[in-house]
């Protein structure tokens, strides 16, 4: 049986994991980031490894953006500091464990996840969208993750929709992830004096007949369809499959984006429109990133 590693470097904790050939998570471990020491939680990453005992043919792994994918790069998260800017992380590691590593960021692995062994595993291609905190994407031709010319390709989340719309964070006024992810629906609501914790709050509040929570619940479901259908018109992908705690907690959320999609699109493409709620839980990140190294040995 040979094994990959898969690692998520998050801002606040980085999860390392043992998977075998079938994608089956063996072994784990999760321990706190250093945001602002990199050699501090690479060299915690590398305790781990070797406490696995197997013999690894690669590592995966993902890294908050943004990324140089082409180069195994972390550019400048704005969760991670210091050191972390402009390190070649996928070198270093390799050459403190000896084995390949290969850099890719979050959505991404979760849409070859998802390709791989979820409700994509019988399509050749596959766009996947997360709708959480913020909103990425993935898009996965033939089981192998698309990274464009510079390693770009899907990053989404500043794609403009509404001119001069709502923005948060670094995202540019009326990018998508300021209207349809969780955060965007969170601040809209609080902003317009409503008392919310997360967008699940916010949803309740338009189906008990709050005039400016169903507001903002209409804009990211309409905008999200739109950008859905956008995505139709110009990649035609097989399937389109929504994670994140946005489309996998409210309950109707996804059904009802297909609906809106398919008034969104030509008639003759109305049957091809198929957008589905991801079954595979938090761990797709970690599969995703084994399934890549394993790919890398072929």
């Amino acid at each position: 049986m040979r094994y990959a590693v898969a690692i998520d470097i998050g801002g606040t904790n980085t999860r390392v994991a043992l998977i075998d050939e079938e994608l089956n998570i063996i072994s784990r471990e999760q321990f706190s980031t250093d945001n602002k020491e990199p050699e501090n939680t690479l060299n915690e990453i590398c305790h781990i490894i070797k406490s696995f005992d197997k013999d690894i043919v690669g590592v995966g792994m993902s890294c908050p953006g943004p990324l140089d994918l082409i180069n195994g790069k972390v550019l400048t998260p704005p969760n991670l500091n210091g050191k972390w800017h402009n390190l070649e992380i996928s070198k270093v590691l390799s050459e403190k464990i000896g084995k390949p590593v290969y850099l890719d960021n979050d959505a991404n692995l979760a849409g070859l996840a998802e390709a791989v062994v979820g409700e994509g595993k019988d399509c050749n291609i596959v766009q996947y969208l997360t709708v959480s905190t913020g909103l990425g994407a993935g898009f996965v031709i033939n089981k192998e993750v698309y990274l464009g010319a510079h390693g770009f390709a899907n990053e989404v989340a500043n794609s403009i929709m509404i001119q001069d719309g709502p923005s948060h964070g670094n995202i540019l006024p009326g990018g998508i992830e300021a209207i349809s992810s969780g955060t965007a629906i969170t601040e809209r609501a609080k902003k317009a004096g409503l008392l919310v914790k997360h967008a699940g709050e916010v949803n309740d509040l338009a189906l008990s007949g709050n005039e400016v929570a169903a507001g903002i619940m209409k804009d990211a479901k309409n905008y999200l369809a739109n950008f859905i259908a956008l995505i139709y018109g110009f990649a035609d992908p097989d399937i389109v499959i929504l994670g994140g705690s946005v489309a996998l907690k409210i309950d109707g959320f996804v059904e009802e984006i297909e609906a809106l999609v398919k008034e969104k699109v030509y008639g003759v493409m109305k049957p091809y429109i198929r957008v589905r709620k991801s079954t595979l839980n938090e761990d797709s990140g970690l599969i995703g990133a084994g399934y890549l190294a394993f790919s890398k040995q072929k």
